[in-house]
């Protein structure tokens, strides 16, 4: 039970903007691409999709928090999604076209803040928002 409150401490010490996004955007646009399973390259879309999320996971119950090291998951799968969905993205006014362009344009936006993330948790900053100095900073 430990780890449920570590991980519930976190996401209430983040800004109530990102949680905003994680939860009301970043996480379900990813995870409408099931929904597309049939579609063209429907499985490949939303292997990196949900890869990107199930690494996020998986660090964020390895870090018992929202560490910055959550953006390496999103940065191995989501790279690739969203260079292939700039040069495959069929132009048109079908459903599926328009969700692959959000989902395009909301992974971007993700990688601008993932990059950094990335950066800042390389260059050190390991601290595991809620958890002050009650567990010790990640390390490699």
């Amino acid at each position: 039970m430990a780890l449920v409150s570590d991980i519930w401490r976190s996401l209430g010490a983040l800004p109530l903007p990102v949680q905003a996004w994680v939860f009301v955007i970043l996480v379900p646009v990813n995870l409408v691409t099931l929904a597309f399973l049939s579609e063209p390259h429907g499985t490949l879309v939303a292997t990196l999709a949900v890869g990107g999320l199930v690494l996020g996971s998986a660090i964020m119950f390895w870090c018992r928090g929202f560490s910055r090291l959550i953006s390496l998951g999103h940065l191995v799968t989501w790279i690739p999604l969203v260079v292939f969905l700039a040069l495959r993205t069929p132009a048109g006014g079908d459903g599926y076209s328009v969700f692959l362009f959000l989902l395009l344009v909301v992974n971007v936006i993700s990688l601008f803040f993932d990059v950094s993330d990335m950066w800042r948790w390389w260059r050190g900053d390991r601290d595991v928002p809620g958890h002050a100095e009650t567990h010790p900073k990640i390390v490699p």
